[in-house]
């Protein structure tokens, strides 16, 4: 018991001292390797494969709305950049989840790392 109140305390502090660029690039690292555990247990018709291309479209969703959000600092031309890649991301997930093929996926977790090693610097 008491080890789970420390480490809801400690989730809480992390969340809480971790830069926006840091938590972006660890979400994005995270539903990369949800990703590729579904490549590398392939079951299209799995809970873990319907679960990581979920998971990834709702970050993207979000990134694209929070990217896009005219109070946002970033330069017009990174928004579009991101925005141009949230789409591809949520139309390579729904078409994989019509057509599922696990070659599909490589292109989602190479965008995922790509972008959080940027984010990263």
């Amino acid at each position: 018991m008491h080890n789970q109140a420390a480490a809801k305390a400690y989730q809480r502090t992390t969340q809480t001292t971790v830069n926006p660029r840091e938590l972006e690039a660890s979400l994005l690292l995270k539903a990369a390797a949800k990703l590729q555990a579904a490549t590398d247990n392939w079951d299209p018709a799995g809970l873990e494969f319907d679960h990581a291309i979920t998971y990834n479209r709702k970050l993207w969703t979000l990134l694209s709305a929070s990217v896009t959000n005219p109070e946002n600092p970033l330069p017009v031309q990174i928004k579009q950049n991101i925005g141009n890649l949230a789409v591809f991301v949520i139309s390579r997930s729904v078409d994989i989840l019509i057509s599922p093929e696990v070659k599909k996926l490589a292109a989602l977790i190479n965008i995922n790392r790509m972008i959080a090693e940027g984010l990263r610097g």
